[in-house]
């Protein structure tokens, strides 16, 4: 089973080279499923169900997000009603929505299983992710041998700690928040795949997909700044992940890297 993850889209550029590349890349890899972290898909600035459509609608199966994903008000209505949309698991309990789904591979009938946390440094001090990540592993039906987590999180170390702390229990632990791809691609232990961050979707001259000049201005000037998403070429970055179905061990991982 192949599985794409696609790294945390930003604004209007960022869905365009979703509903321009991801068709290519599904015939190209033959992939079967396709996930992507939306929480910057609304102008940099959240998600709402309008674009939630937009991306499920060009081909994207389950979105995962962080941080951002509560910046629009509407999505606390809609993460409540879509199964397709996860938040971190670790936010306190109350907290509208869900922290993994699972759904099926139409092509390969496959079940798997997709979780979503947060790490703390240097971000909300949320619940333990580690801990949190063992309670849902306890939840997850036995016969749901295919387990992607999207670890959404600063730290580079904490992002490792992840891996080695998950390692053998989940197929994949694959980074996201920072927009920036790392090179350091491999499977650990009997077939977890890892990589610390896949990297960003939106505008290639940018700086993590907002307008270069804003960002220029916040730190000549220390003084508030309006962020505005960059438009122009896109980048599509992301990473494909071979999956055995029958144990859940990655047998390969390949990142990813479009750009206009």
């Amino acid at each position: 089973m192949k599985i794409l993850m696609i790294g945390d889209v930003v604004g209007s550029t960022g869905i365009r080279m979703i509903e321009k590349h991801l068709p290519l890349l599904k015939r190209k890899h033959q992939i079967d499923q396709c996930i992507v972290n939306g929480e910057n898909a609304w102008r940099g600035k959240g998600l709402n169900r309008a674009v939630a459509d937009q991306l499920f609608n060009s081909g994207i199966h389950i979105i995962t997000s962080g941080n951002h994903i509560w910046d629009q008000r509407e999505i606390h209505d809609v993460i409540d009603q879509e199964d397709r949309l996860i938040r971190p698991a670790n936010y306190p309990e109350g907290t509208p929505g869900r922290g993994w789904t699972s759904s099926w591979a139409g092509s390969s009938g496959v079940q798997y299983a997709v979780i979503n946390l947060m790490g703390r440094a240097f971000l909300s001090e949320l619940d333990c992710p580690f801990r949190t990540l063992d309670r849902i592993l306890s939840e997850i039906p036995s016969e749901i041998t295919i387990r992607i987590l999207d670890f959404h999180a600063e730290a580079t170390s904490e992002k490792m700690a992840m891996a080695n702390y998950a390692i053998n229990r989940v197929s994949a632990v694959i980074g996201t928040h920072t927009h920036v791809q790392t090179a350091d691609e491999q499977i650990m232990g009997d077939g977890t795949g890892y990589l610390t961050d896949v990297g960003m979707t939106g505008a290639f001259d940018s700086i993590l997909g907002v307008n270069t000049e804003a960002v220029l201005q916040r730190f000549l000037t220390h003084l508030p700044t309006r962020f505005v998403t960059a438009e122009g070429r896109g980048q599509l970055d992301a990473v494909l992940l071979s999956i055995q179905p029958s144990n859940g061990q990655t047998t390969e991982i390949q990142r990813i890297q479009i750009r206009e």
